[in-house]
């Protein structure tokens, strides 16, 4: 697959997200005075970033330097449209958890409507593309009648979740860059809450569901479980590279408010030790860029339990390797999340030869989502996604849907 002529060469757009990438998280977690020196094309880049990594309105209002007009507009915008959608999502949950008491259901509301809740975030501070829920299975039918009789409907599900759209669609056809208040709001039912790493599940459902959930919308058990989902969730995304500075700024501010007691609840259960190896790359990355945020010695408890190869990779591993700002496609994306040859092995074939299941997901996934077009990807066979794996650069869609919709941009 060529790359795009219409944009600077794979190397030079890749050395700008990388570069910036790595300046805005300095910004975000240290806030400086000195405006970055970037030319023009970096300047749109860093928009591009900072969408993709979902911390726009943050640095709207953290930034101590103003950079360009165009920059500053950008921010500006964005902080907006995060309120406003803000405000969408507020009424939507309180629709939700009037329907949740009404029906007899509890629903444990998930990440960033969590953390809202407890105010780790002020309004129009962070962005949330999707309401995320965790039930009972026994639940999930009332469940969704319950967001059917809201004005949505299902979309599509799978081993994960089931998704939900809004029925009426007026004015939001098209997908806006970054945050936007016209942007579809999906509602995503879970009744488990688990990631493959990478190719066996880590699942934590029984930790997140509180013992004595009352009918409406639920809270965490503890700060330590929404801390545990946090760090899960994070790990999930940066194996597969899809990973988002607002996760580490998520755990960074969560941890914050942790005391001893919930470091040790997070270490510990009823039965015994907990072992978190999966924990590990996430808290080694937050601590990366958030000096002092994670103690030392709950990276000293939990490092022996993880691969030693994950060790030292995820030791080196920056924000730009893990997140959607690494612009390469990449054949085996996270494999050094294997535990033993074996599972490295089943993780690579099922890269190789998918699953008529995970095909049909990946499918359902990108269907009439705009960016999936950007590059003429997700339509080519497997067999040629996998020649272009060997012997070509393919570029990540969603990374060039966002590249491309920031040099779009007037000035």
């Amino acid at each position: 697959m060529p790359f795009d002529d219409s944009l600077p060469p794979f190397k030079s757009l890749n050395a700008a997200l990388r570069r910036t990438t790595e300046a805005l998280a300095r910004e975000l977690a240290c806030p400086s005075v000195a405006t970055p020196d970037w030319n023009d094309f970096e300047w749109r880049i860093a928009q591009a970033v900072a969408a993709m990594q979902g911390v726009s309105s943050l640095l709207a209002d953290r930034l101590r330097w103003l950079g360009p007009q165009s920059w500053r507009r950008f921010l500006d915008e964005q902080k907006q449209q995060t309120i406003g959608r803000q405000r969408l999502i507020a009424q939507l949950l309180a629709g939700i958890a009037a329907g949740a008491r009404r029906e007899g259901i509890a629903i444990v509301a998930l990440k960033g409507a969590a953390l809202h809740a407890i105010g780790v975030y002020g309004p129009g501070e962070r962005p949330m593309g999707d309401i995320d829920l965790l039930v009972r299975a026994g639940d999930v039918a009332a469940t969704a009648r319950l967001i059917e009789v809201l004005g949505w409907h299902e979309a599509f599900g799978n081993r994960r979740h089931r998704v939900f759209e809004a029925r009426d669609k007026s004015g939001s056809g098209e997908t806006r860059f970054g945050e936007h208040t016209a942007n579809p709001i999906k509602i995503e039912v879970h009744t488990r809450i688990a990631e493959s790493l990478p190719a066996f599940e880590i699942d934590i459902t029984e930790w997140c569901f509180p013992v004595g959930a009352h009918a409406g919308l639920d809270g965490y058990p503890s700060i330590a479980a929404l801390m545990a989902h946090l760090l899960l969730h994070a790990a999930g995304n940066m194996r597969a590279r899809a990973l988002r500075l607002i996760q580490l700024h998520d755990i960074a501010l969560l941890a914050a408010r942790m005391d001893s007691t919930s470091w040790e609840e997070l270490l510990v259960d009823e039965k015994g030790d907990r072992n978190l190896w999966w924990a590990l790359p996430p808290l080694l990355l937050t601590a990366r860029y958030y000096p002092d945020t994670i103690p030392r010695s709950i990276i000293s408890a939990i490092a022996p339990d993880c691969p030693w190869w994950l060790r030292q990779v995820a030791g080196r591993h920056r924000l730009a390797d893990v997140s959607w700002s690494k612009l390469r496609i990449q054949a085996f994306p996270g494999i050094e999340w294997a535990r033993s040859p074996r599972e490295a092995a089943r993780f690579a074939m099922s890269r190789i030869h998918p699953s008529r299941e995970a095909l049909d997901d990946l499918a359902r996934g990108v269907a009439g989502q705009q960016w999936a077009s950007v590059v003429p990807w997700y339509g080519l066979s497997h067999p040629a996604r996998i020649i272009r794996w060997i012997f070509s650069r393919p570029p990540r869609v969603q990374t060039m849907f966002s590249v491309r919709s920031a040099l779009q941009r007037e000035s």
